[in-house]
């Protein structure tokens, strides 16, 4: 079975796990926790950053630096991981849903302002699948309208819009370093930005909201979270890191394998490099057209029996129930993400795949439309 996604480890891994086990600092303090931040902050271009256990905990440490709270609205993309609305709702807050670009699958920055209301706080647009969002027209907005803007950065480790790195545009981005992504931790999470205050307060409340300063004294005076990342983790997430170009390369060389095997293909349409921007494919998606035939889930159940794994796409925000549940407004009408999701499929996409595995996943795919 060719995976959708497995992580690609040729690195420094296993010797800098081994050396943080000598040390016998093995949990959330170490050399290598200190190391990845710095470098990290330094490749994407931002004064700070912060490791966490999660892309989800980096974000709901992000929501909370930014004082969200109930009775907040922040604003997101309807077409996202669910990842994205949980941590606004872990602070009491409510996500608002925009619809998508057909063409970028991102979120349609044109369609926001509509959505801003007296309640709203913040923009959290989210890469999707290694696209950066229109990050020009989104702070022009957040700035029109005094707003916090958050990246959810999870997908797009290295990707840039106009020369920008993505997560060095907002007040404060995330980052997941889940097994399938461009860089991996196994599981792990990055929080980044160039304001000191927001560092800080993510400082405090990741540490179980122990004072950043003085004795422990063991008073808390908030509610505080365990969301630090292991020494562990963070030499696995450093080795990655140092090898981040090539894995960047690997991804793109896929998508453009893809589009070459792919191309004149009726009804098959691949997720396009938005112009003044570097997509860095973390997943290679299809949106499979009635001009192809075989349905999007017939072609992934044949891929299946070919020996090729998949993924339908995300599940659009306001038919989640559990949001609904929550109160988020989903009498909305979102056509593009009820499109995407009926229609998209991630192929493999791992930086381990090899130019003749492409290939023949290519060529199941004619075969199975015939």
């Amino acid at each position: 079975m060719i995976p959708v996604c497995e992580p690609l480890l040729i690195g420094n891994e296993l010797d800098y796990v081994v050396k943080a086990m000598s040390s016998n600092w093995i949990s959330s303090s170490g050399e290598y926790v200190t190391r990845f931040e710095e470098d990290f902050a330094k490749y994407i271009g931002t004064r700070y950053a912060l490791t966490a256990v999660n892309g989800t905990a980096a974000l709901h440490l992000a929501c909370l630096a930014l004082g969200l709270g109930s009775g907040d609205e922040v604003i997101i993309p309807d077409f996202t991981m669910i990842s994205s609305a949980f941590a606004i709702c872990y602070t009491g807050s409510k996500p608002v849903f925009v619809d998508a670009e057909l063409e970028s699958w991102n979120i349609d920055s044109s369609r926001i302002e509509e959505k801003i209301t007296s309640r709203t706080k913040a923009i959290m647009p989210v890469h999707i699948y290694g696209q950066p969002c229109n990050m020009k027209a989104i702070s022009e907005l957040a700035s029109k309208y005094n707003l916090r803007v958050l990246e959810d950065a999870a997908e797009v480790h290295g990707a840039m819009f106009e020369a920008k790195k993505c997560g060095s545009m907002g007040d404060i981005s995330c980052f997941s370093f889940f097994a399938n992504k461009v860089i991996t931790s196994g599981e792990g999470g990055m929080i980044a930005t160039n304001d000191k205050n927001l560092y800080d307060s993510c400082r405090y409340f990741k540490n179980l909201a122990f004072p950043l300063d003085g004795p422990r004294d063991y008073i808390h005076q908030d509610i505080g979270f365990n969301y630090r990342m292991t020494n562990l983790a963070a030499a696995i997430g450093l080795a990655q890191l140092e090898k981040i170009e090539l894995y960047i390369a690997k991804r793109r060389k896929n998508a453009a394998l893809y589009r070459e095997f792919l191309k004149d293909i009726p009804g098959l349409k691949l997720q396009p490099e938005s112009p003044g921007t570097f997509n860095v494919y973390w997943m290679n998606g299809i949106v499979v057209g009635d001009e192809f035939g075989p349905s999007r889930n017939r072609l992934r159940d044949e891929l299946k029996t070919r020996g090729i794994d998949s993924r339908n796409f995300f599940f659009p925000m306001h038919r989640q129930p559990a949001l609904a549940k929550y109160g988020c407004e989903t009498k909305d009408l979102y056509p593009v993400p009820d499109y995407l999701s009926e229609r998209g499929l991630y192929l493999p996409s791992g930086s381990g795949l090899t130019e003749s595995q492409i290939e023949f996943i290519c060529q199941q795919i004619r075969d199975i439309r015939k």
